[in-house]
């Protein structure tokens, strides 16, 4: 989904619930890896990985100028042989700490092991979001959740379009005084190279 279909699409839900809701959950996303700078760490179950979601935050990031909203894919059947971005596998759980954020996408309650799994990093500090399960022990678990249940308005892929969306456009400016010689250049050379504004 583009921007423009993301821009429709907060047209048709003007007035519900759900725009605040995804505004509301990417702001604690976006929040919590910005001032931590930790990493986010992003995982799905064993039958729902959350690719598409992990694909929308890298291009946010990259188009927000917010490094830390790409994420690391961790998967249920990571092998050493695949390319590196998907050999992640859910030991990197255990390694979570403290100024890491995890964000746990699944459209049903996780099976047990990837629960004692986000409850371990939790208890080493990582900040746990949960996106989509209604009641259960995830949510429990996590420091916020947005629950997307069964025969809601919106199924779960559109919800993560509108939080990667709104986690991306909130992004907040780095402190003037703390960015590197190197960020100030790049972000030069981006405002020089950039196409002029067009003119009606």
């Amino acid at each position: 989904m583009d921007a423009v279909r993301v821009a429709l699409l907060r047209e048709v839900l003007a007035g519900t619930e759900w725009l605040q809701a995804t505004r509301r959950f990417a702001g604690v996303l976006r929040g919590s890896v910005v001032s931590h700078g930790g990493g986010l760490l992003l995982v799905g179950t064993r039958e729902y990985e959350p690719w598409h979601l992990a694909a929308h935050l890298v291009d946010e990031a990259a188009w927000s100028g917010t490094p830390e909203l790409t994420p690391t894919l961790v998967r249920h059947d990571a092998r050493p042989c695949d390319p590196a971005h998907l050999a992640v596998g859910l030991g990197r759980l255990e390694a979570a700490r403290r100024g890491e954020t995890l964000l746990v996408v699944a459209p049903e309650g996780p099976a047990a092991p990837l629960l004692e799994r986000v409850s371990d990093a939790r208890r080493a500090g990582a900040t746990v979001l949960a996106l989509g399960p209604g009641p259960g022990e995830l949510p429990s678990l996590a420091h916020e959740t947005l629950a997307v249940p069964d025969g809601s308005e919106l199924d779960l892929d559109t919800v993560q379009h509108l939080v990667s969306a709104a986690a991306g456009e909130n992004a907040l400016p780095t402190p003037r005084g703390r960015r590197r010689l190197r960020d100030r250049v790049a972000r030069l050379a981006e405002h020089l190279t950039a196409p002029p504004p067009a003119r009606w």
